[in-house]
């Protein structure tokens, strides 16, 4: 297995970027969109971390400019009915981190946007990474964005005791943004978000 590739680019081209290394050999890599965009520029050094993909027709390297982004795409691929272009595709509509705050989150539409990626498929994905994507972006700033968003001393104190009820934080937190409403008090916003859980 091929972890990483340290080169010059030499091309880049229709998702493709041609790296060459020290010794000579150049590896063609497909990337998504955000790698393609910040990986660098033809002549420059870079280092990409890489999946093989080894079939009967072929063997293909798939590239990513973050060892979080080919966290992503392994969980991403570890889904039925996503292969590595769709995970490759997914990763291309989306910025890393609203991909992971779009699963936690449970925001289906957004994810349906994505080229290739059904509602069904989505609702899937959703499902079987939900929880698997919080180490991921709690490594990275995605976390920090997704909870720093505006939030009321209300809003707060109600995620406080609907995680005291069992449920998670991301949970929580959809919980209490969906069903707040302009000077409710926390009680009223968890006795809201308990009605709609019943219903």
């Amino acid at each position: 297995m091929i972890a990483f590739i340290k080169g010059i680019i030499k091309s880049k081209q229709d998702g493709k970027i041609l790296l060459e290394t020290s010794a000579g050999i150049g590896y063609e890599i497909a990337v998504s969109n955000n790698t393609f965009i910040s990986i660098g520029n033809e002549d420059e050094n870079c280092c990409v971390y890489t999946h093989m993909q080894v079939r009967d027709d072929g063997v293909n390297l798939y590239g990513f400019s973050s060892i979080e982004e080919k966290n992503l795409f392994n969980l991403l691929t570890s889904v039925s009915g996503i292969g590595p272009k769709l995970a490759m595709a997914i990763l291309s509509g989306m910025k890393l981190s609203e991909i992971i705050i779009s699963i936690a989150e449970e925001d289906f539409d957004s994810l349906s946007k994505i080229k290739g990626l059904g509602k069904k498929t989505a609702e899937r994905l959703i499902l079987e990474l939900k929880e698997k994507v919080i180490p991921l972006g709690a490594s990275a700033a995605v976390f920090e964005e997704m909870y720093s968003r505006p939030i009321s001393n209300a809003v707060e104190d109600a995620i406080q005791a609907l995680l005291s009820l069992g449920l998670t934080r991301n949970e929580s937190i959809k919980l209490a943004r969906a069903n707040a409403e302009k000077d409710m008090t926390a009680e009223e916003i968890v006795q809201q978000c308990l009605k709609n859980m019943r219903k």
